[in-house]
């Protein structure tokens, strides 16, 4: 975890949900979000399990309706039985304060709630409601997001600000108010949340942006302007490339900078297709960052003329999904594996320098040369590889060598 990111969690409040722990120095967390019918218990419980085991932290489902909270209890019921205990947070609109009062099972098995200012009810309901959402979550200590987007943003605190800005010698600019009410709205919930009871140790903020220059701009006034544990999330992203780059731009810069505890990567996943792929690029954001360490990585060239064989790329490829794959046994039995650096080298020209530089490395020929490779462990060469069986050879060598550095943990 680097120096900044340390220093900015420290000042923040700790936030506990179930086993987690949001803020206050602790890890960044990783958060994901169903987006199966809550009220289909067997199909929820199902990808709740799968996105715990691809490393979500946290788990947000959403319950929009009577059958929805119904059903959470009994989802809850069977993730206990088939091991899984990733906390889940419950995710209210509009009438999160009936559905909370009228099934208290709901609102018990919940770890978490989460609360839009911007729809909890509209003029002098809005205050009403948002009360029995808070006093709720005080009588149960259940700690509590609040969760502001920019498309369902409070428009009582959009237009008290934007009248504001009318009256001003030099107005500001509409983009300008626009952030202002975004985070006027997380921070006044705030305040009245606490002014209900509820302690600022059980709240999360977050402020979701659809455009990365605005969501980094918000973060930085909301850090500076409090002290309660943040919640990064570029929200509409996007499908694919898009998605990805987008929030990988904007949650590296604040990340980089000490800002966020606890991270979503809200990507629109292709039809038909399952929801983990935005836990790994949460994960990849941070351990490319170097705040946490999830698998061990592995560094390939790009290749280039002198690699016009895919022999590096197959193998590269092997190794990454056989450390993947060997996780879920090594995370236990040979702790700090998932930091460990894995070279698969393309050619002479750079192989040797960064098989030195990882834990374990491979210089591969490159294409047309002489099939001989040699290993380098801990920054010594240990072997040469040769002949056609080096693939193989090589995969024994990094197994030998997690049993042999990790094993005595």
């Amino acid at each position: 975890m680097n120096e900044a990111h340390t220093v900015s969690s420290r000042i923040r409040h700790a936030v506990p949900v179930g086993p987690v722990i949001i803020g206050g120095g602790h890890p960044v967390v990783v958060q994901s979000m169903t987006n199966t019918d809550t009220a289909d218990i067997e199909a929820t419980t199902r990808q709740v399990i799968e996105l715990a085991e691809a490393g979500s932290e946290l788990v947000r489902l959403t319950v929009n309706d009577e059958d929805a909270a119904a059903a959470v209890p009994h989802i809850a019921d069977r993730l206990d039985r088939a091991g899984c205990n990733v906390p889940l947070v419950g995710d209210f609109h509009f009438n999160g304060h009936k559905l909370l009062a009228r099934h208290p099972a709901c609102a018990e098995r919940l770890a978490k709630f989460r609360i839009n200012p911007g729809n909890v009810g509209r003029g002098k309901h809005r205050d009403a409601q948002f009360t029995t959402m808070i006093e709720l979550a005080c009588a149960l200590d259940k700690p509590v997001r609040i969760g502001v987007n920019w498309g369902s943003l409070d428009p009582q605190v959009l237009a008290r600000l934007l009248d504001d800005n009318a009256a001003r010698k030099t107005p500001l600019p509409v983009e300008t108010i626009n952030r202002q009410a975004v985070i006027r709205s997380a921070l006044e919930s705030a305040r009245m949340a606490q002014d209900i009871g509820l302690g600022a140790d059980r709240i999360v903020i977050s402020c979701k942006m659809s455009r990365v220059g605005d969501l980094v701009a918000v973060y930085r006034d909301l850090a500076a302007q409090s002290r309660h544990a943040l919640h990064l999330g570029l929200t509409e992203a996007g499908m694919g490339d898009k998605g990805i780059i987008a929030s990988t731009a904007a949650l590296s810069i604040l990340l980089g900078e000490g800002i966020g505890d606890t991270i979503r990567i809200s990507l629109t996943p292709e039809p038909g297709a399952g929801r983990s792929r935005e836990v790994k690029v949460a994960q990849e954001i941070l351990q490319a960052l170097e705040l946490r360490s999830f698998t061990p990585r592995v560094v390939a060239c790009p290749g280039c003329g002198r690699t016009s064989s895919d022999y590096f790329q197959v193998l590269a490829q092997q190794i990454q999904a056989q450390l993947d794959a060997a996780m879920s046994d090594w995370r236990s039995r040979y702790p700090g594996v998932e930091s460990m650096n894995v070279a698969v080298m393309g050619c002479v020209v750079n192989g040797p320098g960064e098989s030195k530089h990882a834990n374990i490395g491979i210089s591969l020929p490159g294409s047309g040369e002489t099939p001989v490779a040699p290993v380098y462990e801990d920054g010594e060469k240990t072997v040469t590889l040769k002949g056609d069986g080096i693939a193989e050879a090589f995969m024994e060598r990094v197994r030998a060598y997690v049993e042999r550095r990790y094993g005595s943990s």
